[in-house]
């Protein structure tokens, strides 16, 4: 026990020294960055009522930072605008505080990912690593395992450096995982539910998610029990979908509004340039030129399902929590590589999965932890470089962290 309170510690340690130094678009209008985007989302929330915050209007433009994702994270918003408001009302004031910057800001909406990290992630992380035979059998390996997805630099640098709430539906995601290996399958897909409705890229673990339960009640000893549990699980699943969307289901055409808000089809295939199967082709051929957002998705999609298809169908046929951790990463990986408006930070949805396997495969692992660790500090470098010239005061902690992490 010692031994994972000191690691969570040291992650805690690292955590913070990362937030010390400054955020994705500190200082750069008129965007500013991620962290702007976090506050405005706290601004709308508090500030316009429930149906107009992912409507555009005079009171929201969509163009500044709209939000785009599932209805979670607008609560989550809107509670960290509450408190936020209590503190200092300037941190919210609508249209008067975009751009807002300040020291006791910056303090404020660390605190909040810190927050998370405390109560969601950390305690995940801790309960599906602590004594879990299904993970490894040994003690030793378990706790290499946790140490390797505590100490991982990938969130440090997304959540503290560039400013997001990726450990909220990633630790929701871990206690599924967690309750799956306990063999707590409806609990199971009630917290995955919740991260998928906090962020829509846990599609990437969805397919794995189904085809082990699918595959797991098929094998039940007779067709009646089979059906029961599916039907069972089926109603958690969309029960949890309800109380998710209830103050939207009074409002059809809000709903479609958000589901186009939530998958941004005019955004195009990739930002910037990301690690992707896709964006590495168009250095060849301009996809981008030759084929439309909308067929362009398609392709992405017919794409990604069959190349899941293979783990998909192995994970059915052998519904075992040793098959489903390597399911995870084959198909966050398909989907990373191969699915449509791909962002370099989803490459945390292949990470977290990787590190269930860590004691097994120690060498594969820690490469490709060291392979993303270079894409992010190259990724940030990029985005805080002005005039050509390296920023080097915010490059300086993650090169520090890649070092070390090596």
């Amino acid at each position: 026990m010692r031994d994972y309170i000191n690691v969570c510690l040291f992650g805690i340690f690292l955590r913070w020294c990362v937030s010390l130094y400054p955020y994705s678009g500190a200082g750069k209008p008129p965007m500013f960055g991620d962290y702007e985007a976090q506050r405005h989302w706290q601004e709308i929330t508090v500030n316009l009522p429930l149906k107009e915050w992912y409507i555009n209007s005079t009171d929201n433009d969509l163009e500044y930072w709209g939000l785009d994702y599932p209805p979670l994270t607008a609560y989550h918003s809107l509670l960290c605008g509450l408190v936020a408001r209590y503190i200092n009302p300037n941190f919210t004031t609508l249209h008067v505080s975009r751009g807002f910057e300040s020291k006791d800001h910056k303090l404020f909406m660390r605190y909040t990912v810190l927050v998370i990290d405390l109560l969601i992630f950390i305690p995940a992380a801790f309960l599906l690593f602590r004594n879990n035979e299904n993970i490894c059998k040994s003690k030793s390996g378990l706790f290499s395992c946790f140490s390797a997805l505590m100490l991982y630099p990938g969130l440090f640098i997304i959540d503290y450096g560039h400013f997001q709430y990726n450990n909220a539906s990633l630790g929701l995601f871990i206690i599924a995982v967690g309750l799956l290996y306990k063999n707590l399958d409806y609990a199971s897909g009630i917290f995955f539910v919740l991260a998928l409705n906090y962020k829509q890229m846990e599609l990437y673990h969805s397919l794995p998610f189904f085809a082990y339960f699918l595959g797991k009640f098929y094998k039940e000893n007779t067709f009646f029990q089979c059906l029961k549990k599916l039907s069972i699980m089926g109603f958690v699943v969309l029960f949890t979908f309800l109380v998710c969307w209830f103050p939207f289901l009074n409002n059809f055409e809000l709903i479609f509004q958000i589901i186009r808000r939530i998958f941004p089809i005019a955004r195009g295939l990739f930002e910037d340039k990301v690690a992707s199967f896709w964006c590495s082709l168009s250095i060849i051929f301009k996809l981008k030129l030759m084929f439309s957002n909308s067929t362009m998705a398609l392709i992405c999609l017919l794409t990604t399902l069959s190349l899941s298809l293979p783990s998909s169908v192995h994970l059915f046929c052998y519904p075992k929590p040793n098959v489903f951790k390597y399911s995870l990463i084959n198909i966050s990986f398909i989907f990373f590589l191969f699915s449509f408006h791909v962002h370099e930070k989803s490459i945390l949805l292949v990470a977290i999965p990787a590190s269930l396997v860590f004691c097994e495969e120690p060498l594969i692992v820690c490469w490709f932890f060291i392979i993303s660790i270079i894409k992010y500090d190259n990724a940030f470098i990029q985005k805080f470089t002005e005039k050509g010239q390296e920023n080097q005061e915010f490059s300086t902690p993650y090169n520090h962290l890649a070092s070390y992490f090596i």
